[in-house]
């Protein structure tokens, strides 16, 4: 008997018993399947079916069409326009800002200094970033004043009018000097390394001994620039119930709120951040900058407050991708299998932490790359330097380490005169590998991956 008539018998005899004028008791096993009763699993990697789909962005026709409102295309009645004063000099004891003739000129509506900010500190990890420097100057970047007036150009005049007194002092702009002892401190009397990072498994000085060849090499890279189509920029306005509203270009705007609230001093249920179309973004509008600057002349003035950062100023005082400076020494045996790979690396973090900490620890775990290594020891610390800040970008640190230990590889099998895709296969991860942490990690398609690419580009067969 198929499946078809035991459904149909079940069903007869649940309408026979019906006919006693007794309840029925329709039992589960009487009624016809609706749903597969074998689920449909999708196969791993291929849980996402929207992926390599066409899809229309929302926003699309705004922006192609060069209709999306960004933040300095918003004008609100009575707005007033705001710059900040930047310190020029690396490092130096502020000992008077007098603001009195940019006070007195037309059209200038307020002036601010850090001894207005109700918390001067803020950061996302550690608060050492003042909003506007009152004692010390950090880097050249730092805002010393604010001004607020009826037009750019007038703000702009304004900051000429303020005369800041400065005692310069010792300045370090080379993270592997900071680490010295002697090295001018940047926050004192605080040292220079403010976060490291150390991982070890098996034993390194055991791998070097096994080694048949050993390398060596120190690699840079540089401090780059976001360098966003927007820049940095936001608008401040009070209401009349003592709520402030901020229209920021932040990527983040929940950290940012929290940020505010901290920094004006104030329940953070009164402080509204909007966040509006970002143009561009790419890690270097993670935190505030001028926000609280804003509201603090918006709420002086009593008119909203607008500031846009000019190109300068997104080079002198946002964030910026870190250098790093990166020792590798690795030891292969006759077959170019990695055997053991010390690692140290150090961060230049400019003036302040920012989002340094997370970006050590990115950098420190992806540091030895996707090879299967016995025994890795891998030290990394972040410096403070008089130098711009650095932060969050694109990689949070996977960039310059990937740099440094692919570029070791391509020496390896040149040296060996191992084929450079042949090298990554014999040391690649595969599913069931062990990271220098611990992780054991699963879905692994990291040779997949490379002889995908290979095939793409016509690069000659591999043994593995």
């Amino acid at each position: 008997m198929n499946s078809k008539s035991i459904v149909d018998e079940k069903l007869h005899a649940a309408v026979a018993d019906s006919t006693t004028g007794l309840p029925l008791l329709v039992r589960s096993e009487m009624l016809p399947a609706v749903f597969p009763v074998d689920l449909l699993v999708p196969d791993a990697r291929q849980q996402t079916p929207a992926v390599g789909q066409r899809v229309i962005r929302t926003d699309a026709r705004q922006h192609g069409l060069g209709q999306t409102p960004y933040i300095d295309d918003m004008v609100i009645p009575g707005m007033l326009y705001a710059r900040i004063k930047r310190a020029g000099v690396a490092s130096a004891r502020i000992l008077g800002i007098d603001t009195r003739e940019a006070e007195a000129m037309p059209g200038v509506m307020a002036v601010i200094t850090g001894r207005d900010i109700p918390v001067n500190s803020f950061g996302p990890s550690l608060q050492d970033q003042p909003v506007l420097a009152t004692e010390r100057v950090f880097h050249a970047g730092d805002g010393v004043a604010a001004v607020a007036a009826v037009s750019e150009q007038i703000a702009a005049e304004a900051l000429a009018k303020i005369r800041v007194e400065y005692e310069r002092l010792p300045a370090v702009f080379d993270p592997l000097e900071a680490l010295k002892d002697d090295a001018p401190k940047v926050h004192p009397p605080a040292g220079n390394i403010y976060a490291r990072k150390v991982i070890c498994r098996g034993s390194v000085e055991q791998g070097f001994a096994d080694s048949k060849h050993v390398f060596e090499q120190q690699y840079r890279t540089q401090m780059v620039e976001h360098v966003p189509i927007e820049p940095h920029a936001a608008i401040a306005l009070w209401d009349a119930n003592g709520r402030v509203t901020v229209y920021s270009s932040l990527g983040r705007i929940t950290l940012g709120r929290a940020d505010l609230a901290r920094t004006l001093r104030m329940p953070i249920n009164r402080i509204r951040l909007v966040g509006t179309f970002v143009g561009g973004n790419f890690g270097g509008k993670n935190e505030i900058t001028q926000e609280p600057v804003l509201a603090l002349l918006a709420r002086k003035t009593g008119r909203p407050v607008k500031g846009v950062y000019t190109r300068t100023e997104e080079f002198t005082a946002s964030t910026t991708r870190h250098p790093f400076i990166m020792d590798y020494k690795t030891g292969v045996d006759s077959n170019g299998r990695i055997l053991a790979r010390k690692v140290r690396l150090v961060l230049d973090g400019g003036a302040y932490c920012s989002w340094s900490e997370t970006t050590l620890g990115k950098a420190a775990i992806l540091s030895t790359g996707p090879y299967k290594i016995e025994h890795v020891h891998v030290e990394a610390m972040a410096v403070y330097t008089n130098k711009t800040m650095t932060g969050a970008m694109r990689g949070f640190g996977a960039p310059q380490v990937c740099f440094a230990y692919e570029s070791q590889m391509d020496e390896i099998a040149s040296t060996l005169d191992i084929d450079p895709l042949e090298i990554r296969m014999r040391n690649a991860f595969v599913n069931g590998s062990i990271s220098p942490t611990g992780q054991v990690l699963h879905s692994v398609v990291v040779r997949e991956s490379l002889l995908n690419a290979a095939r793409r580009m016509n690069w000659p067969e591999v043994d593995s």
